[in-house]
This record gives structure tokens, sequence and C-alpha cells, in this order.
């Protein structure tokens, strides 16, 4: 199928004509902060603006209460367009501050912008659907409301439930500071709890009858701490102490955990490393004389990018342009700039992409791809998704340079007019480029081709052992 009028200039139109009420949806998502796998009220925002707009939906998929899945259209091909909408904790903050001015204390708050990223891709397929409507055009346009992506993984239990099998290709984006087509993998990851059971005993009277888990709990620390110097370079370890046993020092604690989170640029890699950490805590445990039990809460792949879809969506990005900022937009970022960031925010914000952004205050192009691949030094769920069928991604520059992610200063920026300028650039690009493999059988076929290149024709297997259900981390991640 080859069919022109699903031009980018069409979808762009269609982009632009429902923009004002997505971007409104953004804004009320934006004052109603949810922690994942608590996001109620951003999934009845985004499913009565799709309803609207003629999509069935399908509620509580995944085993996950607040996901969701909205389809229009019959036949292929199928194509995805994900959304997020869960925040952060403890990050309220008044819109439009350059200080630290929380609306209420201790409430959660759009540090990762997924107001902006929900509501992007909703209006994206919402434009998509219109485009093949009025030319009659088929095709499948589903959005996918995904919960708990800052803790929980909801795309890749909706992986493991099998939603995106009949996909033939899926778009997503994320806010940031820069335009550009996303070519980076990313870091698998694994998350569990180790709990140390021991023995209590008065710590001055009988010492030597307890058994110290809190021991266990530091010995194992100080092991992992060894092994950093034996695993690759690339892999990273990071813990938190999370239960220490109790506040009384003459009593030997009976009971400590730690969760720990592994990381490493392919999955397997991580599993074999997740694999030696569990071992050091069996000899903390021997050492002490405790036991120790392992539960796994979190786990996602690592990206599988896919240079067929990249190339696609960074042409319908150059022909776009950027967002187009004005002075009111420019003004903000400045005065945020000097009042809240400094020259290491800065720098770190634009190492990754190109050094000569310093000086600028938004981003105004749109950056070229580069010729190699790197890794991306973070995880995302996405990465599930991208091993079972063909996915793109696109950053659109919608906060000032150097704004650091999950703070205060990204909140202040999450409602403005420069972040809707950035949110309506990328539905314009994942609209367009979801366009472009609807009309192109050979697009979609390379692409295919191209992620059973990457994989080695492995199939996916999902790295949540399926004993673990959201359920047993919703306790955790609210």
């Amino acid at each position: 199928m080859h069919n022109d009028r699903l031009s980018l200039d069409e979808i762009a139109r269609r982009v632009d004509a429902k923009a004002q009420a997505f971007c409104d949806s953004s804004d009320r998502i934006w004052a109603m902060p949810e922690l994942a796998f608590e996001e109620h009220r951003a999934v009845e925002e985004q499913i009565r603006m799709l309803e609207a707009e003629g999509f069935s939906i399908s509620r509580a998929v995944g085993g996950m209460a607040t996901a969701f899945v909205a389809e229009w259209g019959k036949g292929g091909p199928v194509v995805g367009i994900l959304g997020e909408y869960d925040a952060l904790p403890d990050l309220s903050q008044e819109s439009g501050a350059t200080g630290h001015a929380p609306l209420t204390s201790g409430k959660p708050g759009h540090g990762c912008g997924h107001n902006l990223l929900g509501s992007g891709s909703a209006l994206a397929a919402v434009a998509l659907k219109d485009a093949l409507e009025a030319e009659g055009i088929a095709g499948t346009v589903r959005y996918y409301g995904c919960p708990a992506e800052e803790s929980g993984s909801g795309k890749t239990f909706m992986a493991r439930a099998g939603l995106f099998d009949d996909l033939d290709a899926a778009f997503c984006w994320h806010p940031s500071v820069v335009n550009e087509v996303q070519t980076t993998s990313s870091l698998a990851c694994i998350q569990a709890f180790f709990r140390f059971k021991g023995r209590a005993a008065h710590a001055a009277a009988a010492p030597h009858v307890g058994r110290s888990a809190l021991d266990a709990v530091e010995l194992m620390n100080v092991g992992v701490n060894y092994m950093r110097e034996h695993m690759p370079s690339d892999a990273r370890v990071h813990y938190a102490i999370t239960n220490t046993g109790g506040d009384a020092p003459n009593v030997v604690q009976a009971y400590a955990e730690s969760l720990y989170l592994v990381r490493s640029p392919h999955l397997p890699d991580a599993e074999k490393l997740f694999e030696r950490v569990k071992k050091i805590a069996e000899g903390a445990a021997l050492m002490t004389e405790t036991t120790v039990s392992v539960q796994i809460t979190d786990a996602t792949s690592n990206v599988v990018p896919n240079k067929v879809l990249q190339e696609a969506m960074y042409e319908n990005m150059r022909r776009l342009g950027p967002p187009a900022f004005d002075e009111a937009d420019y003004a903000f970022a400045e005065k945020l700039r000097k009042a809240a960031l400094t020259e290491e925010d800065i720098l770190a914000s634009v190492k990754p992409h190109d050094l000569s952004l310093r000086s600028k205050i938004l981003h105004d192009a749109v950056l070229t791809m580069p010729t190699r691949e790197e890794v991306m030094m973070g995880t995302t769920d996405v990465g599930d998704v991208s091993w079972i069928v063909p996915t793109v991604q696109c950053h659109a520059a919608c906060f000032a340079i150097g704004t650091p992610f999950h703070t205060w200063q990204l909140v202040a920026q999450g409602n403005l007019p420069a972040a809707h300028k950035g949110m309506v650039l990328a539905a314009k690009a994942m609209a367009a480029t979801a366009a472009d493999a609807l009309r192109s059988p050979d697009l979609i076929a390379r692409a295919k081709a191209e992620l059973r290149e990457r994989t080695g024709g492995r199939p996916y297997l999902c790295p949540i052992p399926e004993n673990v259900t959201p359920d047993d981390l919703r306790t955790k991640a609210a």
C-alpha cells in the first residue's frame, strides 16, 4: 500500500487541530500527580478524551488497574503509540516558580514530564485516527496507557501478558531538553529485596546467643563493593538499606533487608551479575549464621534500537523543525537558569548530545542522527516492548537546557507553553512516522527484519518471574 494522502502536512494539520485540547489535558494531569500503580485520575482523564474521539477501551489490562488500551480501526497494519502518566514522590512544585516552592509538602510531582508524555502520545493516536478515518484507509491504531514506568515497569507486565504481540510497529517519545530521534540502547535491570533473618538477643547480657541480620546486610554491602572492581565497567549495582532491624542498639537485630538494583547493557549480562550478587548474599548469611531470601520486584530488558524506523522518524522531525519558542519562553528559561541551574547541571544536560549546546537556553534545532550507537546509562520499560516489536522513540525539547530530571526545576516547567510546544512536535513526529508505516509495507518488513537480526532470533523472555505480580510491587511503589 502506498498512500500519499497520509502526508506529513496532513498529519501535522490534524495534530494542530486537536493540540489545545490535549495540552489542556496534560495540564490537568500535571495538577493531579499520582504515583506508580495509583494513576486512577490520570487514567480516567485519558480514557474520557479517547472515548470522545471514538476509541474503544480495554481497562485493567495486564493485571493492573491503571493500565489500559484504546483502539480504533480494524485490520492491518497495527501500530501502537505508548503513553505514560505516573509521577514521582516528594516533587510537588508551583508552576513557573524559579525557586523551590512545593504546592503541598511531601506530595508527588511530575518530575519526568509524564503528564506531557501520555498526552502527547494520545494526541498522536487521535490525529492519526482522524487522518485514516477521513481518507477511508484501513489499519488499526492503538494507544497504550502504561502505568508505573518510574517504579514498577508497567510495560514489562503488559509485555508478559502478550499485549504487544500483534503490533507491527510501536512509537513513543519522552520530554527532554533537546529535539532528536533516540538512537541509544539502554541498560537492562533486575531489582530485588534481600531479606535476612537471624536471632534476637540482649546485646550486652547474651550477645553470643544472637545472630545479627543487620551484620549480614552490612557484610553483603562490603562484598558487593569488592565485586565492583571485578565486573564490567558499563554495569551498575545500586542499593538501599530498607530495614535496619529497629532503633535499639542493645538488641541483636533479628531481621534486616536491603534493596539492590543491578544494571547492564544486555539482559543476559545483568542476569549473570545478579547471580553473583546473590552468591555474596548467601556468603553474608553463612558468615553470620542467618538465612536470606531473595524477592525480585522489578526488571526490564535493554532497548533494541531499530535504525529503519529511526531514519523514518528523523526525516519527519527534520522536515517539521524544532518547536517555535517565543520571547516569553526564552525569557522564563533564562530566568530559571540564572536562579536555579548550575554550570554542572548544564554540562550534564548537554554532554550526551553536543557540548556546544551549553550556550543555548532552549534547543532550537533538531540534532542529526549519530553514526555510532551508544548505551544510555538509564533504564526504561520501553526496552521490553522493543524486544517484541520494532520500536522507535524521539525526544522533544520541553524544558530549559540544563534542567535535571526528577527535580522541582522540571516540575515547574511541566505545564508551561514551551512544554506544550515540545509535546506537539513529538505528537507530529510519532503520528507521521506511524503513517509512514501504515502506507508502506516495505518499511514494516525492513524494521521487522532488523529486529530479528539484532535479537539473533531470540524470543522475548520476560525478566520478571511469573510468580511476581503487579500487586507485589504496588505497595512498594506507592
